[in-house]
């Protein structure tokens, strides 16, 4: 009987296997930038993070704040001398202001729902946002206004990655440890071939369009919205869903530099092997191991791709391949509403005194 890795034969696999190797070693050795923004977010290094430990006192104001009570960072974090308030009367005693985009974009008069000017002198307005640039409106509007930018970017100020590994030799290194999920390197067989989950459906975007012609060549299971299967009750749903399948489709709804979303760290945390489309395979290997996921520009047909997802679903040292890295790390996931608010007070304490010039957040933000 041939070997399962007499594959790399072919023209269409080639590409999976050379990145297995000293790739891997090296992201095992030194981790990628998904850990960059824990520490010092002026050091272009990757480092160890470590926990904040300076007296300065910073007050930081979040101008639409979306929480009944601004989180404690200290309790949760270990990061000190934040206070995190709503009190717009505090706006003048303010180290910084955080304003998000979504707030603002879709408001004619954008000046309305800006804190006033003149501005305390040395504070600091900082522009938040998650979303793609696909989906940011009205930027232009709103130049000449920021110091500072807390965005998924690896080149923003602040740097707020969705989730990011946590290789377990550093666990005892790491604040933010015993919030992480240790992952499991298990290859048990599966119920379910492939899974995707999309609520947001058009017929323009590049990941529908992939999909149609993906399940002409294997079956896919569609859930959420825009899908005809039903997503289990209780929480983490669809990461429960995952683990009963051994393909998970993580599609962003458009494709940018450093755009990952829960996606792909849904596929992680539910044990499947992530089959992706969103920004190149080495913005993604800044943040995974190469083997630990499988990009669709791998393959120069869509057919091909289904043909190597069959052939690993039938092969248990293919599966081992893409999954055995998962023994060595740990995986975190941002805390959605406190942590964004906690990492930008981390970084004013250690620009604390410097001066942040008003950005251009268009040429910035926008390719």
């Amino acid at each position: 009987m041939r070997s399962d890795l007499s594959l790399i034969k072919n023209s269409a696999f080639k590409g999976i296997y050379s990145l297995v190797g000293l790739a891997a070693v090296n992201f095992l050795l030194l981790p990628g930038i998904c850990l960059l923004h824990l520490s010092d977010v002026s050091n272009a290094e990757p480092s160890v993070p470590v926990s904040e430990d300076n007296n300065t006192e910073i007050l930081l104001l979040v101008w639409h704040y979306r929480k009944r009570n601004p989180c404690d960072c200290w309790e949760k974090f270990r990061i000190s001398g934040c206070t995190i308030t709503e009190d717009r009367s505090m706006y003048n005693k303010a180290d910084a202001v955080v304003m998000w985009h979504q707030d603002h974009q879709t408001i004619s008069n954008v000046k309305a729902r800006l804190p006033p000017e003149p501005r305390p002198p040395a504070q600091k307005w900082i522009w938040g946002n998650f979303e793609s640039p696909t989906n940011v409106k009205r930027l232009w509007k709103f130049e000449g206004i920021y110091n500072l930018t807390l965005n998924y970017r690896e080149d923003s100020d602040i740097f707020l990655p969705v989730g990011y590994l946590i290789p377990n030799v550093l666990l005892d290194k790491v604040p933010q440890a015993s919030l992480a999920h240790r992952l499991n390197s298990s290859s048990d067989p599966r119920p379910g071939f492939v899974a995707w989950v999309v609520s947001h459906w058009e017929n323009r975007l590049e990941r529908v369009r992939f999909y149609k012609l993906l399940k002409n060549h294997i079956k896919i299971d569609v859930f959420g919205h825009a899908g005809t299967r039903t997503l289990p009750k209780g929480r983490d749903s669809v990461v429960q869903m995952i683990r009963q399948y051994r393909f998970y489709l993580a599609f962003e709804n458009s494709q940018h530099t450093d755009y990952i979303t829960e996606k792909l760290w849904n596929a992680v945390q539910g044990g499947a092997i992530p089959v992706v489309l969103g920004p190149s395979r080495k913005n993604y290997e800044r943040c995974l191991p190469p083997e630990a996921f499988i990009h669709v520009d791998d393959f120069p047909t869509v057919q091909e791709l289904a043909l190597y997802l069959r052939k690993v679903k039938d092969s248990p040292s293919l599966i081992q391949m893409h999954l055995s890295w998962r023994k060595d790390y740990s995986l975190y996931i941002k805390f959605m509403w406190g942590e964004p608010y906690c990492r930008a007070c981390q970084a004013l304490k250690m620009r604390k005194g410097k001066i942040d010039v008003v950005k251009n957040l268009t040429a910035w933000f926008y390719p």
